[in-house]
């Protein structure tokens, strides 16, 4: 059954992160002087909170109980963060984005894939209605702007379009006639075969024999299908026939409870407030009251006159309720009000004995510098949010009973204690203003006092007024009047923001390095595996975009820079990016903004725009192609009309406007890195991902994954033989990118070939000659690179 197992994937997944928190308390706040050591256990923290990760993932993305699933989303989000972190701490001990773990997978026995990266599925399931109207609306937009894509039509002379008209005819003729000859044969053949049976006269023992074949076949197939059908009643696959009326219409109530789940999650929640608020209201309020009121009356007998009732800061009545005597609670409220006079007397005695320190003691100069203390982790955003979720799970869900919630739908009880508190609160804030007045009323009875309220509105409405809002700019106030609707439409219609292709990450193929460690032990450092790239795409472009707590608390990456040679699939991952968070992707490259928005207010008007769409409509993705131009040592005599250096003064204050709660990213892709100033383009982006051509183990793959060429010859419609030699082609391609595989593949797979196949299967040489027309990727170049 489904649930039981999503549920024990869960709860395994809890015991593992209770062992991690509890291995982090212990280990991690002890100074270690060995970086060996020290990166050892990151890597091994790493790989565990991967785990929990993906158990986590899968069961927040199968479990049916949305009370449940509210658990697993705090967790899961600590998690992704303290990933996050962790991956930090590891980049700065090494000095490198790329890791190589793979003797730690092996002590652990694990394979490279149990540490890939998921994408968590409900970064696109929560918003999928808005992430399907918004494309309607783009599809719409772009429609209308007459901006869809369209094919370039070739200007042809007259004679050239007289011959293809010609040929076209002559062979249309061609199959006209071969096809009416063919038709002429089978008659003439049909007429022979007339003749002969009528010559030779029917044969009883052929008619009877096929007559039994057709019987027998018949009557095999029902006996087959009904024991098919009891077999899987046996086994408990199928419903027997007097159940399954009742199954469809069940089927059919699941869907529709699924269409409408979030609807009825919010009207239960609502319902089960206001039937508390009903039942318990009451009692509630006068609890409070009667508890309020002999607090006031037992501070009196004991103090000998009635207390001031706390402020909404102080707490309201929650500090007159708490677990102490009268006698503290008067003490306390009265010490407030002395703080602020204590305050200022203690700073005056801190400068001045500052000042008699700093006259009496002269600064000591010492030649030893102090001995390093030795790494220590950094303090964690989210250490805190898992040791909440993971008490809340040992509070709520660690010892509850699962089996007795067939239907997996919500618990009455956990709703009660969540809003029970709600409507205490909702009610405390009534009481107090009911009970302050009380407590004025007998003070002016009883001791004749006068509430001591200060009118202090006026002197801050005053202050506020003669301070002032400051001016905006004027290109602000000149789209301040302006909708989102109508700055997402103009973007769209000027080609700034465009439509992502639907490309997921994991699309993006490439196999693991065995050989890291190995290298690096003989002092050569390895260059990065697409595996490892695509890992980087996932926790710094993906994880963060996705979930707004995770960009918030996170280590905070605003841009990212894709750098490699052509065709290693830099702009991929950027779509790949949009496809699997949802975001808006805008092209803010040199070559798509030239003779747009022309001027420096035109340049400010036209990234204010993209700011404001991109912060309301996040997460969002800027992307900005061949971005070593902007930021080159010269310009080019033939790109000096394009005027690729306009970004490069106010990309940076682009950025800085940029704060942790907006889920927008800066993605540059460059294939030629080394020609930009690299002062101000090292400034801009924070994080600078290296994308090499890919390795034999990518080409070629292990056992029965696709890779590359397999991959991309299944894709375009070919087939996989023995006189396919994938292991020779893995060979050959080396210094060749992922490009050049696909062009020689698309070169040799035409649909003449395509048709081909079944007599005349693929072999080797057709893709060598193909590939050996285009240039690979030199070693001189890759040196550059590195």
């Amino acid at each position: 059954f489904s649930i039981s197992t999503y549920n024990k994937m869960w709860t395994d997944a809890q015991k593992d992160l209770d062992i991690q928190l509890r291995r982090e308390r212990e280990e991690f706040l002890q100074p270690e002087k060995d970086r060996v050591k020290v990166f050892k256990m990151l890597a091994a923290s790493y790989i565990k909170y991967m785990q929990i990760f993906r158990n986590l993932e899968t069961a927040h993305d199968q479990l049916v109980h949305w009370q449940k699933r509210t658990v697993i989303r705090q967790v899961l989000d600590g998690v992704i963060g303290r990933i996050l972190e962790i991956k930090k701490e590891m980049v700065e001990l090494e000095n490198s984005e790329f890791h190589y773990i793979d003797n730690i997978l092996e002590d652990l026995k694990l394979l490279p894939e149990d540490i890939e990266v998921p994408v968590p599925r409900y970064f696109i399931k929560e918003k999928l209605e808005v992430l399907q109207q918004r494309e309607k609306i783009l599809d719409q937009v772009l429609f209308n702007a007459g901006l869809q894509t369209q094919k370039c039509v070739k200007a042809m002379a007259f004679e050239e379009a007289i011959k293809m008209i010609q040929v076209a005819e002559r062979a249309r003729q061609g199959r006209h006639r071969a096809a009416f000859m063919k038709q002429i044969y089978l008659e003439e053949k049909r007429e022979r075969q007339t003749k002969l049976q009528v010559q030779m006269g029917p044969n009883p023992d052929d008619a009877a024999t096929c007559i039994q074949k057709v019987w027998r076949g018949y009557i095999q197939r029902k006996k087959t299908d009904k024991m098919r059908e009891e077999e899987m009643i046996f086994l408990g696959m199928s419903l027997p026939p007097h159940l399954k009326a009742m199954s469809i219409s069940q089927m059919h109530t699941g869907q529709m409870n699924a269409l409408q789940g979030e609807v009825q999650e919010r009207h239960k929640e609502v319902f089960i407030k206001d039937k508390l608020r009903e039942t318990e209201g009451l009692d509630i309020k006068e609890t409070l009251q009667d508890q309020i009121g002999q607090c006031f009356i037992e501070c009196r007998h004991i103090i000998g006159k009635f207390p001031d009732y706390p402020t909404e800061e102080a707490g309201g009545s929650m500090a007159i309720l708490s677990q102490k005597t009268p006698e503290q609670v008067a003490a306390e409220l009265a010490a407030k009000k002395d703080i602020s006079l204590q305050k200022k007397s203690q700073k005056k005695k801190k400068e001045k004995e500052g000042k008699e320190k700093m006259k009496g003691k002269k600064p000591q100069k010492t030649g030893k510098k102090e001995e390093e203390e030795g790494w220590k982790m950094a303090p964690s955003n989210f250490l805190s949010i898992m040791e909440e979720g993971n008490s809340q799970y040992k509070a709520a869900w660690q010892n509850r009973d699962k089996g007795c919630d067939f239907l997996q739908d919500h618990d009455p009880e956990l709703i009660k204690e969540e809003k029970r508190e709600e409507v205490e609160e909702e009610i405390r804030v009534q009481v107090d203003e009911l009970m302050q007045q009380k407590l004025e009323n007998l003070k002016l009875a009883v001791d004749g006092e006068k509430s001591d309220k200060q009118k202090k509105g006026r002197k801050s409405e005053k202050s506020s007024s003669a301070r002032g809002a400051s001016p905006l700019p004027y290109l602000v106030m000149s789209l301040a009047h302006r909708t989102i609707d109508s700055l997402y439409r103009q973007l769209v219609e000027e080609g700034l923001l465009i439509k992502a292709k639907t490309v997921n990450l994991s699309d993006y193929v490439g196999e693991y390095s065995y050989l890291g460690t190995t290298l690096r032990q003989v002092d050569i450092e390895p260059m990065p595996c697409l595996a490892d790239v695509r890992q980087l795409i996932a926790l710094y472009g993906i994880l963060p975009l996705g979930s707004q707590t995770v960009h918030e608390k996170a280590p905070l990456v605003k841009a990212l820079l894709l750098a490699g040679p052509t065709g290693v699939g830099k702009k991929m991952l950027v779509h790949a990016i949009c496809t699997e968070t949802g975001a808006n992707l805008f092209n803010l490259s040199a070559s798509n903004i030239a003779g747009k928005y022309p001027g420096k207010n035109g340049l400010q008007m036209m990234l204010h725009m993209v700011l404001k769409v991109a912060k309301q409509l996040q997460p969002s993705v800027v992307w900005i192609g061949d971005t070593e131009k902007i930021f080159s040592k010269a310009v080019p005599k033939a790109e000096e009309e394009m005027n690729p250096k306009r970004l490069e003064k106010i990309l940076p204050k682009f950025l800085k406007a940029l704060k942790a709660q907006d889920r927008v990213l800066l993605v540059g892709t460059t294939n030629r890195p080394f020609d930009a100033n690299l002062k101000p383009f090292c400034k801009v982006y924070q994080k600078i991902i290296l994308i090499p051509r890919p390795d034999y183990a990518s080409r070629f793959g292990k056992y029965f994954n696709q890779v590359l060429w397999k991959h991309i010859i299944l894709q375009n419609g070919g087939a996989i033989t023995n006189l396919l030699n994938i292991s020779c082609l893995a060979k050959v391609s080396d210094g060749f990118t992922q490009g050049h595989i696909i062009q020689a593949v698309q070169a040799v797979l035409s649909e003449l070939r395509l048709l081909q196949m079944t007599r005349k299967p693929l072999r080797t040489a057709e893709f060598m000659t193909s590939l050996a027309r285009q240039d690979p990727v030199y070693r001189e170049e890759e040196e550059i690179f590195k």
